[in-house]
C-alpha cells in the first residue's frame, strides 16, 4: 500500500529542455562537448560544494569573453514553462491529505532563484504542498546515489516498499527500485503526472 510519493521536480512538474540547453551551452562556448573540469563543477554545485559565485566565477576564468549574465542565462536555459494546472492538481492531492507528499529533485540555487524570480507565489504555493522539499544542493546529495534515497527514508521514518518514487531519468528510479521504492520512470513527452493515478492505479 502506497502512504507516501516522492516527485522529481523538473519534467515532472516544471518543463525542461535539455538537449536544446546542451546544445546553446556548447555553441556558446564554442565545444563539441562538455570538459571533464566543466562536468566536475556543475555536479559540485548541484551538490552545494560551491557557492553560486564561485560557480560562475569559474565559467568566467575559463571563457573570459562572457559575462557573468551571459553564463547565468545559458545555465538557466534549460527551464521551460510550468504549467498552472499541475501546480493544481498537487494541490488538489495535498489537500486531501490521502498521503505525504515529499519532492526530492536535484536542483541548483540558480535553478530555484530563477524560478522565484518568474513567480514567487506560485513557487510558494507549489512548495507549501510538500512535507518535505529536498532540494540537491541543500542536503548535499544527489540522484541516482544511493545515499540520498536512504537519507529520506530515514529523516522520515519511511519504508521503501511504501513509497512511489516518480522521476523521468531512468538512472534515479533503476535505484530507487533497487531499494525497494515502488517507481514510475515518467515518460514526459508522452505522459503527464496529472494521470498519476489513471497511469499508476494498479498501485493505489
Amino acid at each position: 500500500m502506497i502512504k507516501t510519493i516522492i516527485f522529481d521536480f523538473g519534467d515532472v512538474f516544471i518543463n525542461l529542455d535539455k538537449q536544446g540547453a546542451m546544445q546553446n551551452a556548447l555553441d556558446l562556448f564554442e565545444l563539441q562537448s562538455f570538459e571533464e573540469d566543466m562536468l566536475t563543477t556543475n555536479m559540485a554545485y548541484e551538490i552545494g560544494k560551491i557557492s553560486t559565485q564561485q560557480f560562475i566565477d569559474f565559467y568566467c576564468s575559463k571563457f573570459p569573453r562572457l559575462s557573468e549574465k551571459d553564463v547565468i542565462d545559458a545555465w538557466n536555459n534549460i527551464l521551460k514553462d510550468f504549467p498552472k494546472y499541475r501546480l493544481e492538481f498537487i494541490q488538489n492531492l495535498a489537500q486531501k491529505g490521502d498521503y505525504r507528499l515529499m519532492l526530492l529533485s536535484n536542483t541548483n540555487e540558480l535553478h530555484i532563484d530563477f524560478i522565484k524570480a518568474t513567480d514567487i507565489d506560485f513557487y510558494d504555493d507549489f512548495k507549501g504542498c510538500f512535507e518535505q522539499f529536498y532540494l540537491s544542493h541543500e542536503i548535499k546529495l544527489r540522484k541516482p546515489d544511493a545515499d540520498i534515497f536512504n537519507f529520506v527514508l530515514n529523516e522520515n521514518n519511511l519504508v521503501a516498499s511504501e513509497c512511489l518514487f516518480i522521476d523521468d531519468t531512468i538512472q534515479n528510479t533503476e535505484t530507487a527500485s533497487a531499494l525497494g521504492f515502488h517507481v514510475w520512470n515518467i515518460d514526459e513527452t508522452k505522459e503527464d503526472i496529472v494521470n498519476l493515478f489513471d497511469i499508476k492505479k494498479d498501485l493505489f
